[in-house]
């Protein structure tokens, strides 16, 4: 096998401004997505005791870091509420039945305690080239949103959602 065999079929570099993102639940955030992360894994080990030297075996256990999102908040602040009410109905901080509402809700249209997200990954082209699934994601930390009039520019709002995923795939789409 020659070195030019080894080559690369594409050359192009990822773009980290080539995505699409979003989450089932909450359509009103989709539009605003200015960054998304794919989470990173870690797979557990396991060491088999010698008596030289510990011997390690790949574990059984993978770990995803959070799915952390910013996105700039509409000015009715529909999107942020949008994260902001699954939260809250998560943690019920007023009665159980916020959590049930949420916990009833029909699972196939994106509803419920948790949701599917999808991040499209795009060529240089444009085109969608992966498409990364998250499975039963829920959020658990929104940033808080800063009003300032020193500012001398406008600077929009953004804030940042972190969420837990259960897993998440890579499918080809090219």
């Amino acid at each position: 096998m020659t070195a030019k065999t080894k080559l690369p079929s594409n050359k192009n570099f990822l773009s980290p401004l080539g995505f699409q993102f979003t989450i089932n639940k909450t359509p009103g955030v989709n539009y605003f997505v200015q960054s998304v992360n794919i989470p990173s894994l870690t797979l557990g080990n396991a060491e088999v005791p010698t008596p030289f030297k510990s011997i390690p075996f790949p574990g059984d256990h993978i770990e995803y870091g959070d799915l952390i999102i910013t996105f700039r908040v509409d000015e009715e602040l529909r999107n942020y509420r949008e994260i902001h009410d699954w939260i809250v109905a998560l943690g019920f901080p007023d009665n159980f039945g916020q959590y049930s509402a949420l916990a009833n809700a029909a699972t196939g249209s994106g509803e419920g305690t948790v949701s599917d997200a999808t991040l499209l990954v795009l060529s240089s082209s444009k085109n969608p080239i992966v498409e990364i699934v998250f499975k039963n994601i829920y959020p658990y930390a929104l940033t808080d949103l800063q009003f300032n009039t020193k500012l001398n520019d406008i600077n929009y709002i953004d804030v940042i959602a972190n969420f837990k995923i259960q897993i998440f795939t890579l499918n080809y789409l090219i």
